[in-house]
Formats: structure tokens, C-alpha cells, sequence
């Protein structure tokens, strides 16, 4: 882009020097009511985009299944039934003629160790809050995603626009040309340069235009394929209004430690709810030092008579199971102790990723004030000296003072630090979107995801 900014800033000067009566319109900085309008706009396609993001019901629909999954898993097994025949004689294979002879029917239900049930809940229920956090990741990375490519595109508009411009002042000059071509006063050099700066001109709008299609090819991997048959013209812009980012860190201390906004970031609540399963895991390892229970009952229907020739009694049986957890040596201890490990791992894991965001924050601080700083020498001083200087050479030419070389010069230096202004305050926004999603510096609105049903495919 640097080379397309001098080429054009070129060809103003050329302009500017063949029609003393032309001068360059500067580009200001975007007001505060196009500021506001540009960002009510991005954001109300962020809302769309995410409304309609299939990662975010994805994500929901695991949610879901992993609670219910969770009641299912703290419910109790079934109970089981036992039919048989027990003393059933070889020799006659009767029922009334054995009093051992009976017809059984039990019932056997087995327990869990301890709270392992509730446990088990409970940490689903865990894994599943996981799961909507990352539902939140996901509406981050794809609001700074899209304000990346807007402020891009903005930009872009920005430098077509003066393209645009440099090329009708181009065309004016090449006509120019042409009449004092045809009475002896210019040279054909001249006019074929000028021609050709045209067609360069032309080449480099295209590449320009074809830049601005890809970035909004790419806007409609979240806004769908409608929005990109329906979108003829999209004015985007490369500023934007941080009013949330700047309460955020209008709040906070004066050091460089930012821990109590990042705790904020659902992957920071990732990394502590994948402490609390660890945690739960502990607890689950745990009860398995405790005796798992089971009771059966039976009940035995006997046909044949007793000693006494009475009819034999019918016989009830009850059992209580109880294994006991005695060599604990390699199971219990080893589980339990691989589970302490995994608290201490995932603490770890929580411990780093807030390290390595808190580095990114300052980071991003200290770009954003470097940025502000050269902003603010770029319109305090360089561009209004470089004006000044402009108009000075530009008087001392029509004065036959200066040479044509030095309102090249001028010209072309003032150009490319108006563009190069504006580079500046588009890498300036860019890193308040990182810094917005790192912070939770959007202003976006939404609802609760919405599951698409087994029937239904993704259309866009």
C-alpha cells in the first residue's frame, strides 16, 4: 500500500503544478457523529452475524446434552431381576415332589459408593458451564474477526476515494496536454506520461476495488451468502467509538498487572471450571474408599410337601453386599493421586494463560500509546509543516523560483503523511479490538443461542 499511497501522491503533485487554481482536499479525522453511526452499524452486524452463528448453538446443544447426560449418570443403576428354579430333582424333574424344590423370583439393586452419584452430577454440570463459556470465546473471536476486516475496509475506501479524486485531476491534466500538444507549447513526453498514469491509476482502482470484495467475501462467512448477494455497497470506516473499552480501563489501577478485568474472559472461566472438574475428580477418587453396597432380595415358591406330609412353606431371602476397599495400594491411592495432580496441572494451565494474557494487554497498551503519540505528531506538526512548506514551494514555482522537481517534492510528501495519518489511526482502532476482546470492550447485544432441530440443515 505504501508504494500505491507515493505513486498517487505523485500524480497530485503533477496535477497540482499544471492547474495552480486545483489544491489537494485534505482528509480530516472522522467526526464524532460519523464515529458513532459507523460503529451502531458494524455492531448491528455483529449482532446479526452471531444471532446466526451455528458454533454458538453448537456449542449451546453440548451444553445441553452434557447436563442431561449429568442426571443420567447420578441416577442409580437399575435394579435387576432374578427368575429360577432351585432343588429341582434329575431324576423326575418335579416341583411337588422335593420339598428343596422352589420357584424363585429376586429383585438386586446395586448403590454407589458414597456421593459418587451427586458427584457425578455436579461435575457434568461443570464441564457443561464450559462448554456455554466457550460460547462466549467464540462471540469474542468472531466480533474482533469482523471489526478487523471493517476497519480494513474502511480504510480501503478511504484510499480509493483518493484515487478516485487524483484520477479525474489526472484526466484534466492529460486534456491539458493535449491542447498546448497541439499548439507547440508542451512535449510529447508530457502527454504520454500523462495517458499512462491514467491507465496506472485505473490498475491500481481495480486492485484496490478487488482487495474490498475479498474483505467482504470474507464478512460473509458470518453473515451468510444472502447478505453478500444483497450488499451492492457497504461504506464501512477505520475509526470507531471505544466508550466501553475506555470505562474498562478508565476503572482500573495506574499498574500493569490487569488480572481482575481478564478473570472476567470466559477462557479464564474455562480454565477455572476445568479446576473445579479436577477438584470434583479428587472428590470422586475419594469415595472410592468407602464399601459399595448391594441388596437382593428373593423370594421362593415351593409345590412338594414337608416331612410332616404339610404343604412346604413358601421361603422369603434377603442379602446385604459389601465390598471392602482393603489393598488400596495400586487403585485407590494411584487414582486419587493422579487426580491431585490434574488440579495441580489445570491451576497451572489457568496460572499461564492469565500470565500470557495480562503480557498481551500491556502489549497491546503500549502499541495503542506509541500510536497515540505518533498520531499526535503527525497532526500537531509534520502535516502542517509539510502544508506550509507546499504552499510555500507552490508560490515560489509560480513565482519561477522553485523548480517543478520541488512541488513534486512537497506534494508528494504531504500526501503520503496524510495517508500514512490515516494508516496510523486505522492500526490504532485495530489494536483496541484486540484489546476490547481481550478486555471485553464490545457492545454487542444477544440472545440465548437458538438448536437447530435433527430435521433441519444449515441454510445461508
Amino acid at each position: 500500500m505504501n508504494l500505491e499511497l507515493r505513486f498517487v501522491a505523485l500524480v497530485v503533485s503533477a496535477s497540482l503544478a499544471a492547474f495552480p487554481s486545483l489544491s489537494f482536499a485534505h482528509q480530516s479525522g472522522a467526526g464524532v457523529s460519523e464515529t458513532k453511526h459507523a460503529t451502531q452499524q458494524l455492531t448491528s452486524l455483529i449482532e446479526a452475524a452471531l444471532s446466526q452463528d451455528g458454533n454458538r448453538a453448537e456449542f449451546s446443544a453440548k451444553a445441553e446434552a452434557m447436563r442431561a447426560s449429568g442426571i443420567a449418570s447420578a441416577t442409580l443403576m437399575d435394579p435387576k431381576l432374578k427368575v429360577g428354579v432351585g432343588g429341582l430333582p434329575i431324576d423326575s424333574f418335579q416341583f411337588d415332589k422335593d420339598p428343596m424344590t422352589n420357584i424363585s423370583v429376586g429383585l438386586m439393586q446395586q448403590f454407589e459408593r458414597g456421593s459418587t452419584l451427586e458427584l457425578k452430577q455436579q461435575q457434568a454440570n461443570q464441564q457443561a458451564d464450559g462448554l456455554t463459556a466457550q460460547i462466549e470465546v467464540r462471540e469474542r473471536d468472531v466480533a474482533n474477526q469482523m471489526t478487523q476486516l471493517w476497519l480494513e475496509l474502511g480504510y480501503l475506501q478511504h484510499a480509493q476515494r483518493l484515487l478516485r479524486e487524483t484520477r479525474h485531476l489526472m484526466e484534466e491534466m492529460e486534456q491539458y496536454l493535449e491542447t498546448n500538444y497541439s499548439i507547440g507549447k508542451s512535449e510529447a513526453q508530457d502527454l504520454l506520461n500523462a495517458q499512462l498514469q491514467v491507465n496506472k491509476l485505473d490498475e491500481k482502482l481495480q486492485a484496490n476495488s478487488q482487495q474490498q470484495r475479498r474483505i467482504v467475501a470474507q464478512l460473509s462467512e458470518w453473515l451468510g451468502s444472502q447478505w453478500l448477494d444483497s450488499t451492492s455497497s457497504l461504506v464501512a470506516s477505520n475509526q470507531l467509538n471505544w466508550s466501553e473499552l475506555d470505562k474498562k480501563l478508565a476503572g482500573h489501577d495506574q499498574s500493569n498487572q490487569f488480572y481482575s478485568l481478564l478473570n472476567q474472559h470466559p477462557m479464564i472461566k474455562m480454565a477455572e471450571l476445568n479446576v473445579s472438574v479436577n477438584q470434583t475428580q479428587v472428590e470422586m477418587a475419594e469415595q472410592a474408599y468407602t464399601p459399595q453396597f448391594g441388596v437382593e432380595v428373593m423370594y421362593a415358591y415351593r409345590q412338594a410337601n414337608g416331612m410332616n406330609g404339610q404343604p412346604a412353606s413358601d421361603l422369603v431371602s434377603a442379602y446385604l453386599t459389601m465390598d471392602i476397599p482393603l489393598f488400596t495400594g495400586n487403585r485407590q491411592d494411584k487414582n486419587l493421586a493422579a487426580a491431585q495432580h490434574q488440579v495441580g496441572a489445570a491451576l497451572s494451565q489457568k496460572d499461564t494463560l492469565l500470565a500470557q494474557m495480562n503480557a498481551q494487554v500491556n502489549a497491546l497498551l503500549n502499541d495503542r500509546s506509541n500510536l497515540d503519540e505518533r498520531i499526535a505528531r503527525y497532526q500537531s506538526r509534520l502535516i502542517p509543516q509539510a502544508t506550509s512548506r507546499t504552499q510555500a514551494v507552490e508560490r515560489g514555482y509560480q513565482n519561477n523560483t522553485a523548480q517543478f522537481s520541488d512541488v513534486i517534492t512537497a506534494t508528494t510528501d504531504e500526501l503520503a503523511l496524510q495517508l500514512e495519518l490515516q494508516r496510523l489511526k486505522t492500526d490504532w482502532n485495530q489494536v483496541s479490538s484486540q484489546l476490547a476482546a481481550l478486555l471485553g470492550g464490545f457492545d454487542y447485544q444477544l440472545a440465548s443461542p437458538v438448536q437447530q432441530n435433527n430435521n433441519e440443515g444449515t441454510q445461508k
